[in-house]
């Protein structure tokens, strides 16, 4: 199953949802109110926008995530580097080390995660 795409904004409202849930969907606009500056009719309209596309579940007045970060995340990653970079995750790391300088660290897990994938 393909996961749903999360813009920016709705995905600041997972990242809040994530860290709390379950919660409590008026402790939710609350939260909302404290860290986006939302107003309730803004909340209520994002819970039922992701829960239209199956990204979360209001029930009973509690709001759950059903997919995870890692997964929001991946999907997230996977489209910016097809529509930016045209699918070639070797033009967004080039792209990416020559915006960040990267430590040894860094380069060593790089590596090791290549390698992992080329040992196979």
């Amino acid at each position: 199953m393909e996961t749903p795409k999360i813009f920016e904004s709705e995905y600041r409202f997972c990242l809040i949802l994530w860290e709390n849930e379950p919660v409590n969907s008026t402790r939710l606009v609350e939260l909302c109110r404290e860290r986006l500056g939302w107003s309730k009719a803004t909340t209520y309209t994002v819970i039922r926008r992701l829960a239209e596309r199956g990204v979360v579940k209001n029930e009973n007045a509690t709001v759950t995530a059903l997919i995870s970060k890692e997964e929001a995340q991946k999907s997230r990653l996977e489209a910016m580097v097809e529509d930016t970079f045209e699918g070639s995750m070797p033009a967004f790391i080039a792209a990416f080390s020559r915006s960040k300088k990267l430590t040894r660290s860094e380069v060593d897990q790089l590596r090791e995660l290549i390698d992992s994938y080329t040992e196979d």
